[in-house]
């Protein structure tokens, strides 16, 4: 990735991985080595409370009582698309095309490089669990994947959301095999609780700048 020619040219950076793979771990540790990143996961949150264009598209695809007080009813959403793969196709089809959107007005209000810039080019980050899912790898330049064992990654979304195995392996179930993740990726950061991470970020930044 010879990004050297391409000085004041802003630099995407794709970070995906499987749920429970650590991604926010990288992505801070991104943010901290200067690169900003805009975490899809939160911002289509935010979206789905506060965009006309969803709240519009989805209460005519399902009914007005999805929100409540303003905002998404996202535990019915939840119960209603988990057995249900044509919904959350249709759900996913309005949500992603706003995140898109936003990411891209996002991108544009960051600074431009300048010749006081500490990298030959500015670079951001994309962190998105689907990002092959919902196509969001064509708004990159540079897909990094964080892998971490299914069984390691299990453990952590338990800790952290208190949710069962069979809703985590469903929400696996719909997310792309790690292995396919990692033949599209042009580098991989192993979170195994193992390998130190810091080692491996220092690592992606040089070969960033190769």
């Amino acid at each position: 990735m010879n990004w050297n020619l391409l000085s004041n040219i802003m630099i995407k950076i794709g970070i995906t991985g499987g749920i429970g793979s650590g991604k926010s771990v990288i992505s801070t540790l991104l943010t901290m080595e200067g690169i900003p990143v805009y975490k899809a996961d939160d911002e289509s949150k935010r979206l789905t409370d506060t965009s006309p264009v969803v709240r519009k598209k989805l209460m005519a695809l399902i009914d007005d009582s999805i929100f409540t007080h303003d905002k998404l009813d996202r535990q019915r959403l939840a119960t209603l698309i988990f057995n249900d793969e044509a919904l959350l196709k249709k759900v996913n089809g309005i949500i992603h095309p706003e995140v898109k959107d936003d990411f891209r007005q996002w991108v544009a209000k960051l600074p431009s490089a300048g010749a006081d810039a500490k990298l030959p080019s500015m670079f951001c980050a994309l962190e998105s669990a689907i990002l092959f899912e919902s196509n969001f790898e064509k708004e990159v330049d540079v897909i990094l994947m964080v892998f971490a064992p299914v069984a390691l990654r299990l453990k952590r979304v338990r800790l952290r959301d208190g949710v069962s195995e069979a809703e985590i392996l469903k929400r696996m179930s719909n997310q792309m095999p790690d292995d396919l993740k990692r033949e599209k990726a042009d580098y991989v950061i192993i979170n195994d609780d193992i390998q130190p991470v810091i080692p491996q970020v220092e690592r992606f930044m040089k070969f960033l700048l190769i």
